[in-house]
């Protein structure tokens, strides 16, 4: 893996649609590839919680499965869209072209400009050739479908033989989609075993491969394609969350949390509920006054006694009980709740009193996103 490269691949499940997200260690600055609409939330968490700026937001092409994330994304961080210069997709901040760069933090990546799939197909290099991002123009033992969006077989072959499988045999390859729980593969392999354009396959095998498929349309393509012609932007301003009583995040790992700044600012407004011992009350963290008490391994018998009439704040020690202590309220039907996060270590780390809201000074106001963002 190349020096100072943080990456993660994420996947959707409905759309079978892999993200990925690159930084630079030292700089953290990061680009996002191929965000999915409906895993914003995650992948902003990822984002937040890596403590990364996101500078791009990157499209292999106009997906038809799936509406990107890409817009979502330029509104959350600043990001700037890039898209393929032939996609035809309005409102991006940089088209690019064959040979294009991206850069963030010391590393970059190369576009090159890969039809076939469709026209606007960019596969995105990794300065290094050790990683290729192929969108759906190479897949793992396969390749983009040819039969709708200025689909070509012939062109498609091209892109793949002379962008792609001209790169070092040690250059691995990450799709945009797979069905069968592949990951990942590199040149020498697909050159070799894929069965559309591998071995000594020549272009009128592979174009007799792919128009000879026969595949479905995808389900989602009459939303999915006009959609993300506008990057992924809403025609209607997003509905409220129903968890917006709070400046709620979720975390990467799905939970949610609020700040103990805003808790204290808003002890009158939330029922607190504290899942630790009883012993550790009488610690040097000490509690929050007018707390209610219940051990999170009592929690599911007691759920009955969590009044249902507030949102729900709980905290312990660090933050991780109370985390679980959601999942397991949500189950009993408690749906409006949040983990304090970090606890009472972080509650004394900012020195906010508990209970005495007269000696709590006034947030800074920019400090807490606005409800519905």
């Amino acid at each position: 893996m190349t020096r100072r490269l943080l990456f993660r691949q994420l996947f959707d499940g409905l759309s079978s649609t892999y993200s990925y997200l690159l930084a630079d260690e030292e700089t953290r600055d990061a680009v996002l590839v191929d965000g999915v609409f409906e895993k914003f939330g995650r992948d902003a968490a990822l984002v937040r919680e890596l403590g990364l700026t996101l500078r791009y937001a990157l499209e292999t092409h106009v997906h038809a499965d799936h509406v990107t994330s890409a817009w979502r994304l330029r509104e959350a961080f600043g990001a700037k869209i890039g898209v393929g210069a032939a996609t035809g997709a309005r409102g991006a901040d940089v088209y690019l072209a064959d040979g294009d760069v991206v850069s963030f933090g010391c590393h970059r990546l190369v576009a090159r400009a890969t039809p076939g799939h469709t026209d606007g197909c960019t596969t995105y290099v990794l300065e290094d050739e050790g990683l290729a991002f192929t969108g759906d123009t190479l897949l793992v033992r396969g390749a983009g479908r040819t039969d709708f969006q200025q689909g070509s077989a012939s062109a498609l072959f091209h892109s793949i033989r002379e962008k792609i499988l001209s790169l070092p045999d040690r250059t691995l390859l990450y799709p945009a989609h797979d069905y069968a729980g592949r990951t990942v593969t590199s040149v020498a392999e697909e050159r070799a075993h894929n069965p559309r354009i591998g071995g000594e396959a020549n272009e009128g095998d592979f174009v007799g491969f792919m128009d000879n498929l026969h595949l479905p349309h995808p389900k989602a393509i009459d939303v999915a394609v006009p959609a993300n012609m506008e990057l992924g932007k809403p025609e209607a301003p997003l509905p409220e969350a129903e968890d917006e009583w709070a400046p709620i995040s979720r975390s990467y790992a799905g939970f949610p949390e609020v700040e103990p700044a805003w808790v204290a600012q808003h002890l009158a407004d939330v029922h607190l509920l504290d899942v630790r011992q009883p012993h550790e009350l009488e610690g040097d963290l000490g509690g929050i006054d007018g707390a209610q008490l219940i051990p999170l391994g009592e929690l599911t018998e007691r759920a009955g006694e969590v009044p249902r009439d507030q949102p729900v704040v709980i905290f312990c020690r660090s933050g991780r009980r109370s985390a679980q202590a959601t999942k397991i309220l949500g189950k009993e039907g408690i749906t409006r709740t949040a983990s304090m996060r970090g606890g009472m270590i972080r509650w004394n780390d900012l020195r906010l009193p508990g209970g005495d809201t007269q000696s709590i000074p006034a947030p800074d106001p920019g400090a807490f996103p606005a409800r519905g963002r």
